[in-house]
């Protein structure tokens, strides 16, 4: 059988819950769909999740049932675990994929485990310093992990891990600020305060600015605000804030494009989640990073004391932040050319431009598939990455050594499989049947009797390469 005539690559990503955890997600599927996969996104029911996806095209998306584990809310989520479990293996069973990707949260696990069951090869990534607890538990039966800090590698029970740094969409890249002001209706020479709690929104980041606001308009009164505070109460109290402070201000509860957010920007007070990082390093916005005190294992917390170590931001803790502190801090950024321009440069350590591609190129590898190809490996033929032949002892060709070799070209790909211009995504719940239609053999499981060691690659980037986290 000719490449050409080879059947997609069918992937299956779980990923959502939060931004963090679908927006690096967006990433990847989006560099698999160019390279000609058949992408199905699996995210949650939740409001953040639906309004993400509504750009997207050329790519399935699936609602899963899941629930988040909270404090006395066990049943729930096992009856929520359970239900998106049988609905990915409704939907696997028909069609299987043959990789599927976790990218962390409470949404991923159930998909994963459906596809290993199914002979799928299975990844996941993880972006913070301390990974969550679906990633934790997920890296003992993943064939491959990817890490966005390289500390996180020792962290994950899994023998084969590669630092990517953490994906971004390829809208964030430097953007003329004067024209990303004008699109979000501000002032295009005045400076620009970004305030965003993530995609969730934060009550005590909104808070805290808006008793900040009355010594900010006195210290900084050329600056103007974009503030998101997402849902709840907040929006229009903030509102009525900026007007009696004649403050020129733009408040929304979300906002979708980011990227001219960040654009626009001239510094930015934020939570400290790993892709609000990344996409504050591919962007290089001078921030104040306000980490989420109550995040899982305080991973937060780590994640920003990482960025302060380097000179690329500033912390300031919840529990100590006052409207003192945060005024001087934001002053010192604004004020201060030599201060802003320093940590500019430290950010660009930690932008990964490539991980997205990296990622998908990686796990195209290890299915045997090129880009542009279908799929044509069996899985019997293909050792597990990092793996030691039982016969030899010896390590064999790991299709991520080539990758580390190298840093892919930038520029757009070509795609084998591109949708029409202006086609988008099917959207659906758990019911009816799978767009994947090319109907193929559940692949076969792997070898039994193989022995595993681990191995940690670390794909070149200023900062992978010479820092951990």
């Amino acid at each position: 059988m000719t490449p050409a005539s080879l059947p997609p690559v069918r992937v299956a990503l779980g990923c959502g819950g939060t931004g963090g955890h679908l927006f690096p997600g967006l990433a990847v599927a989006d560099q698999l769909v160019r390279r000609g996969c058949e992408v199905m996104l699996l995210i949650s029911p939740k409001e953040v999740d639906q309004q993400a996806v509504r750009g997207v095209s050329g790519m399935e998306v699936v609602a899963l049932p899941a629930v988040g584990l909270k404090r006395h809310g066990e049943i729930a989520f096992a009856r929520g675990f359970a239900r998106s479990y049988r609905a990915a293996a409704k939907l696997f069973k028909s069609c299987p994929p043959q990789a599927a990707l976790a990218m962390g949260g409470f949404t991923s696990a159930p998909p994963i485990l459906a596809a290993k069951r199914v002979g799928a090869w299975t990844f996941l990534h993880e972006s913070n310093t301390i990974p969550g607890r679906a990633n934790r538990w997920l890296s003992w039966v993943v064939d491959h992990a990817f890490v966005g800090f390289p500390a996180a590698a020792g962290r994950l029970h899994n023998r084969s891990v590669t630092a990517t740094g953490t994906p971004v969409r390829s809208c964030f890249q430097a953007r003329e600020a004067a024209a990303c002001r004008a699109a979000i209706g501000l002032d295009p020479v005045r400076p620009v305060l970004l305030v965003m709690g993530g995609s969730q929104g934060a009550g005590a980041i909104n808070e805290l600015v808006l008793q900040s606001l009355a010594p900010l308009a006195s210290r900084l009164p050329e600056v103007q605000f974009f503030h998101l505070t997402g849902s709840g109460p907040f929006t229009e109290k903030l509102i009525q804030a900026y007007a009696a402070l004649k403050l020129k201000a733009v408040v929304h509860p979300f906002f979708a494009d980011m990227h001219l957010a960040l654009g626009a920007a001239t510094v930015a007070v934020c939570r400290a989640g790993a892709s609000s990082l990344a996409e504050l390093a591919a962007m290089r916005v001078p921030a104040v990073l306000v980490p989420y005190p109550t995040a899982s294992d305080n991973h937060q917390f780590h994640n920003a004391r990482a960025f302060e170590a380097t000179g690329s931001a500033r912390l300031l803790e919840q529990k100590t932040a006052t409207p003192e502190l945060l005024v001087q801090m934001l002053s010192d950024l604004i004020e201060k050319s030599a201060v802003h321009e320093n940590i500019q440069s430290a950010l660009a350590q930690w932008h990964s431009p490539h991980a997205a591609e990296q990622i998908a190129e990686a796990m195209l590898a290890v299915l045997g598939a090129g880009v542009g190809e279908g799929f044509r490996a069996d899985r019997r033929a293909v050792a597990p990455l990092g793996s030691l032949t039982a016969e030899s002892g010896e390590s064999p060709p790991r299709p991520f050594d080539a990758l580390c070799a190298h840093e892919p070209q930038a520029g757009p790909l070509t795609p084998a499989l591109s949708p029409s211009e202006g086609e988008r995504g099917n959207h659906r719940q758990i019911s009816g049947e799978p767009r994947f239609r090319n109907k193929t053999k559940p692949l076969a499981p792997p070898q039994a009797g193989r022995l595993r060691t681990r191995r940690t690659t670390v794909i070149r980037s200023p900062l992978l390469a010479g820092r951990g986290a």
